[in-house]
């Protein structure tokens, strides 16, 4: 699966941060790395929400990450720094200051965050996606199905998509709603495709229709379009660009939702009194089958 060299070298020499691991899942951690191609992963036991992180400030150029969600910390046992970036004890907010913290300027991430911090109304949740568009450079967020998760989790999610710049650099960010990964979205998350079909880069091409069982194909052939001719789709699109200033004025707001417009088929509806006529006509059919089924009887 990681047949990139440089995305390979990354995951070789980087570390996986959470909390509250034991030597079991350490080892778990490890084998899964080894069956997918990191030959020596360094996989290590740490609060990574304590001041134990700071050693590793500025070090990394690329996190791909899937951090608990929902979950809370005293202040005193969370590292001053990420105290700094959003004050909080929300770990799902500590953990985007975290990885801001990890990567070296120019430095690239891709998180899972749960649907709340895309639209928290909370000072830290406001502070936290200001940072990300004014401070940094937020380059997409793509809004995933509900059942991806399942059945660990049902909760909505999306990935952040950014890079550490300090300086700014957010001018339009990319939006793609995504409905379908390929697997049912229900506990048993059975293959709705052929093996051969699923995934971003399925190996073989999809037919007319499929797309609405496999998403992924056309959101990484979108992803690459994000400069370019993403920018000139409608907002009814499945994916489209939002300017930095409209974001600005609804309050640093990321949910899909606040930006796509809905379209709405147009509905005829029948005249009341050509529907109250109809339905006298059946009345008196139904009051005539009563008197036909008395006779009967009689």
């Amino acid at each position: 699966m990681l047949s990139d060299p440089e995305l390979r070298e990354h995951f070789n020499h980087g570390l996986f941060h959470g909390f509250d691991f034991d030597n079991t899942m350490l080892r778990i951690g490890a084998m899964n790395m080894l069956l997918h191609g990191v030959e020596n992963p360094d996989v290590s036991y740490r609060d990574s929400l304590s001041e134990d992180s700071a050693s590793e400030e500025n070090k990394y150029t690329l996190v791909l990450a899937n951090p608990p969600f929902a979950g809370s910390l005293d202040y005193e046992s969370t590292s001053g720094k990420l105290q700094r970036v959003v004050k909080t004890k929300k770990t799902e907010l500590l953990f985007m200051a975290l990885f801001l913290q990890l990567l070296k300027p120019g430095g690239r991430a891709a998180v899972i965050v749960p649907d709340g911090v895309l639209f928290g109304s909370s000072k830290a949740h406001k502070e936290l996606r200001r940072t990300l568009v004014e401070d940094h450079f937020l380059e997409g967020v793509v809004s995933l199905p509900s059942g991806v998760f399942r059945p660990y989790a049902g909760v909505s999610t999306a990935i952040l998509f950014f890079t550490k710049t300090g300086r700014g650099g957010t001018d339009q960010v990319w939006f793609y709603d995504m409905t379908a990964d390929g697997w049912s979205l229900d506990d048993k998350r059975n293959p709705l495709l052929p093996l051969e079909k699923l995934g971003p880069a399925p190996k073989d091409a999809l037919a007319e229709g499929e797309h609405e069982k496999n998403n992924l194909p056309d959101c990484l052939d979108r992803w690459r379009q994000r400069k370019d001719s993403e920018r000139e789709r409608e907002r009814s699109a499945q994916s489209f660009c939002v300017p930095k200033a409209e974001i600005a004025e609804q309050g640093y707001d990321l949910s899909l939702n606040r930006y796509k417009e809905l379209i709405h088929d147009e509905v005829e509806h029948r005249p009341p009194l050509e529907i109250l006529a109809e339905l006298r006509t059946i009345e008196q059919e139904i009051l005539q089958g009563i008197e036909d089924l008395e006779g009967m009887l009689r």
